[in-house]
């Protein structure tokens, strides 16, 4: 007998999610198909006028434990395990009086949404460890040519159509893909778990790694239009769209940049972003000051780009940005007149983002290598005040100091090798992502001269050391009075000398920002 010609008699309901269980136990009881179920979910369904078998009663052995053990039983699982075109099993099964479980219907206890749950205790959530469902669905998906294991309520009205079609059978094509769920549903919920138990125990790096998320959406392309791409995780619980179409591949990741970057700041701070890249970064009293300083270093590259804010959107500001073709703006509110206003642009996307939500959900930062995966924690330290130290003859004045260090927090997040011309509240210019660091530095000199913006008396920042003075006397000669770098070079000496040269003040942070 094949698999897929084998009519289902029996099924073990057991579901902590009861989304669409009645009209699909309703449906299977239609068929003929007798149905057995766990406690609570027993009592559910029963409620609805389905007649259901209990686990205890078909087992002779009550749940106990407070309901810990229930379905850790031999009949259940060599009803669920029991290879049907195996004599020796059917045998078996008829010694034992042991009935064959052909469909197993199970979603598990729900471990994430108590771990989510503002004021869940450490008990909670290990009480809300599911043992008994994974092992059933893990047993289920083992025997899928004769147990089908449906865990997904989105499969139930496909699993129902194809028995009413097939007379009570399920074709080998759909069992091996409930399994492959069943399989992947188990592993993402230990996961969960073995992340949450990974905390106590201060292991950032196990020495076992699980990815574990949820599909979010699935994107219209990937970064080009002929790649597919799907969005995994909890992105859109922190970034909640209020308006606009729908996210790219892009938008996502340049969304995630610029919140990066304008996180850095208390003050009322504004950066423009343009492929991951800053355009501008400008602070002040208020945002509209902020962002016409960030608008400033450069006018052209912002059309098209993304803008990120710290603090709300008034009427006055949207009126000022409106004007201007953008892809996303993001703020932590936009007040309801601005909001009115910005979505009057119908492609024009709205984000609204919680700071400290975001802050809490950055833990590692994970690329994808041929046959692995690179994993670090996230660069989110911009310097140690205890290694800052001025290296020149001359110390840097108050102002002098804060530019260096607003280009200092800019140039974290700017593509290596990353050269930020600055004055104490926004960039004059930037050089991104370029093989040589004078070219980066060449860059941003040129320009800030087509933005007619002067650099005399600025600061400059580099994320990685000069490793010749080349690079200083590039920055010098363009105007600079101030230098923050990390240090680190064999020919250090030689770079603070020819800053002593030419009276400049040059800080080293002993710490650099590469941004790949």
């Amino acid at each position: 007998m094949k698999c897929e010609e084998y009519k289902i008699k029996r099924a073990l309901i057991s579901v902590s999610d009861k989304t669409d269980i009645v009209d699909f136990a309703r449906g299977l009881h239609e068929l003929g198909i007798e149905l057995i179920s766990t406690g609570g979910t027993a009592d559910f369904l029963r409620a609805c006028g389905l007649d259901i078998t209990n686990v205890s009663d078909l087992t002779g052995f009550p749940e106990i434990l407070d309901g810990r053990v229930k379905t850790l039983h031999p009949k259940i699982h060599a009803g669920l395990l029991a290879q049907l075109d195996n004599e020796a099993h059917q045998k078996q099964l008829l010694e034992h009086d042991f009935p064959s479980i052909d469909l197993l219907v199970v979603n598990l206890y729900p471990f994430e949404e108590t771990l989510a749950r503002e004021g869940s205790t450490h008990e909670d959530i290990v009480e809300n460890i599911d043992i008994g469902g994974p092992a059933m669905l893990r047993a289920a998906a083992k025997n899928y040519r004769w147990t089908a294991a449906v865990v997904n309520p989105q499969h139930y009205k496909e699993t129902l159509t194809l028995l009413q079609m097939n007379d009570g059978c399920l074709p080998e094509r759909v069992r091996i893909g409930l399994a492959g769920e069943a399989f992947e549903h188990t592993a993402h919920y230990d996961a969960v778990v073995a992340e949450y138990f990974r905390t106590h125990r201060n292991s950032a790096f196990p020495e076992l790694y699980t990815l574990q998320a949820r599909r979010g959406k699935t994107l219209r392309y990937g970064e080009n239009p002929h790649q597919s791409a799907v969005l995994y995780g909890k992105f859109t619980q922190i970034f909640n769209q209020l308006h606009g179409k729908e996210l790219s591949y892009n938008n996502i990741i340049d969304i995630d940049a610029a919140s990066r970057l304008v996180m850095e700041f208390n003050e009322p701070a504004v950066a423009i972003i343009k492929h991951t890249n800053p355009c501008g970064v400008g602070i002040g009293s208020e945002l509209r000051e902020a962002y016409n300083k960030a608008f400033a270093t450069d006018t052209v590259s912002p059309f098209g780009g993304i803008i990120a804010f710290n603090k709300p959107v008034d009427e006055d500001l949207a009126q000022m940005i409106h004007g201007i073709f953008t892809e996303v703006l993001i703020a932590p509110e936009f007040e309801p007149a601005a909001l009115e206003l910005l979505k009057k642009k119908k492609d024009r996307r709205l984000i609204q983002v919680d700071y400290n939500v975001l802050r809490k959900a950055i833990k590692h930062d994970i690329r994808s290598v041929a046959g692995g995966y690179l994993v670090q924690n996230p660069d989110d330290v911009l310097l140690d005040e205890d290694a800052l130290r001025v290296v020149t003859q001359r110390d840097p004045s108050e102002d002098e100091r804060a530019a260096m260090l607003f280009a200092w927090k800019v140039a974290k997040h700017v593509k290596s090798n990353a050269i930020v011309y600055a004055a104490p509240d926004r960039t004059l210019a930037i050089g991104a992502g370029q093989m040589s660091r004078v070219d980066s530095a060449r860059i941003a000199v040129q320009k800030a001269k087509d933005a007619g913006i002067d650099l005399k008396g600025c600061a400059v920042a580099s994320d990685a050391f000069f490793p010749f003075a080349d690079g200083l006397l590039q920055a010098v000669e363009a105007g600079a009075v101030a230098v923050i770098q990390p240090g680190g070079s064999v020919r250090d000496e030689e770079v603070i000398a020819a800053a002593d040269e030419h009276n400049i003040t040059m800080m080293f942070t002993g710490m650099r920002h590469f941004r790949h």
